[in-house]
């Protein structure tokens, strides 16, 4: 049974109006789900602070990070104290210290539990140091810690361990 035949301008505009409900619901829809789907929050956010590093640039950071007395961001041994030491002393230093700088954060891990989240990341940085021309070729992980606040995941604490990958022939072996 054909339900336009009787009401054939109705019929038209109606099958039009449902037309357009789909192309909404179908382009809309994946925004929507992305933005309620934690995981995918995190890992946006998570590529978003590769991209800070890759650029020397403290934004991501200032609008992902919780900026808190006493909070501390670790790497390699050393840390950082605080969101203004950790881009006044370290992500933005390292745009005029390195060269042919790249950052990859891969194999993004999420886990949450209520209102706290973590995820954890293969790391990897090759660069040459401006001052002696020294190469880096480091591998290791990265751990974030997450907290929502009003609704938007906030990086507490991040923690990042490395070491220089070595060249084939002097790989430990068990």
């Amino acid at each position: 049974m054909n339900v336009f035949k009787s009401q054939p301008t109705r019929g038209a505009a109606g099958l039009a109006r449902h037309w357009m409900m789909l192309i909404v619901l179908v382009l809309v829809s994946p925004i929507a789900c992305a933005e309620n789907d934690p995981d995918a929050s995190i890992v946006a956010i998570v590529k978003a602070i590769e991209q800070g590093w890759k650029q020397a640039d403290g934004a991501p950071f200032r609008e992902h990070f919780l900026d808190f007395e006493g909070a501390r961001y670790i790497e390699s041994g050393g840390q950082n104290e605080g969101l203004n030491d950790l881009i006044e002393h370290h992500v933005e230093p390292e745009g005029d210290a390195l060269e042919d700088f790249e950052l990859t954060l891969s194999n993004i891990e999420t886990h949450t539990e209520g209102d706290f989240a973590w995820a954890i990341a293969d790391v990897e940085v090759i660069a040459t140091l401006k001052r002696d021309g020294r190469r880096i070729h480091n591998r290791g992980y990265e751990t974030f810690v997450f907290r929502s606040i009003d609704g938007a995941w906030k990086v507490l604490h991040t923690h990042s361990s490395s070491r220089a990958v070595k060249a084939k022939t002097q790989e430990h072996k068990h």
